[in-house]
């Protein structure tokens, strides 16, 4: 029977779900692996481990109870070690970088914030402040909408404007909110998104953090802006 990995805690940790239920059907009792100064929060892994919603949840679930004792560097779902031998081996491996960023993380937890355009909203800011393309569009739509020349080179025009503004408004995000947070950490980039971004927060600070997306918003109404957290900081274990 293989290993599964949630996380990794150090000796002592005050609050371990050791017999909580977790992934598997049925669910394998969590346990732990002791190294030095290090405990690894593991189960048994069942064959053919897919990610599925219920061991996705069950996965989030082991490390939020045990991240609400203390800080805890998680793994990303699907870590398998061959044996709690080989987990023992990669915390003493490992030992003191752990510990370090442990403390790091100690009493922080991860918002991911992503932000795209409003389309309709931000057109009309392009167009507000490009007296030159408000001209060209004016001119289109009195005559009818214009030739296929005309309306190419107006998308053209409007195109280029709009990924201008997700660079500026990409920026804006990150200004709105670095203050506000201790590390940041850019996601992978995805259509659709002109940004992805996770924060590191303390634990007692995530007031504030939620304060300054709202004021971001009010900022920014051409902004759709999605928060998701307080989550394990995922992005931030190193």
């Amino acid at each position: 029977m293989t290993t599964y990995v949630y996380g990794i805690a150090r000796r002592g940790h005050g609050r371990l779900p050791e017999q909580m239920g977790g992934i598997g059907d049925p669910p394998r009792p969590v346990r732990t692996v002791e190294q030095g100064g290090l405990v690894a929060l593991v189960s048994d892994a069942p064959e053919g481990l897919r990610p599925k919603r219920r061991d996705l949840l069950a996965h989030q679930n082991v490390l939020a109870e045990a991240g609400a004792g203390g800080a805890v560097l998680p793994m990303r779902f699907g870590g398998v070690s061959a044996d709690d031998e080989a987990v023992r081996a990669v915390l003493a491996e490992h030992e003191e970088r752990y510990l370090e960023r442990l403390e790091a993380l100690d009493g922080k937890v991860e918002y991911n914030v992503k932000a795209t355009h409003d389309e309709e909203a931000v057109l009309h800011q392009v167009l507000a402040e490009d007296a030159e393309l408000r001209a060209l569009s004016d001119a289109n739509r009195k005559a009818g909408g214009g030739s296929y020349e005309d309306k190419l080179r107006l998308g053209e025009r409007i195109a280029a404007a709009v990924q201008q503004r997700e660079v500026s408004d990409a920026a804006l995000v990150e200004s709105a909110l670095d203050d506000s947070a201790e590390e940041r950490s850019p996601g992978p980039q995805s259509t659709g998104w002109l940004a992805n971004i996770s924060y590191l927060v303390p634990r007692d600070a995530t007031a504030e953090f939620v304060a300054a997306v709202d004021a971001l918003r009010e900022r920014a109404p051409h902004l759709v802006v999605q928060v998701h957290g307080p989550l394990p900081p995922y992005s931030f274990t190193g």
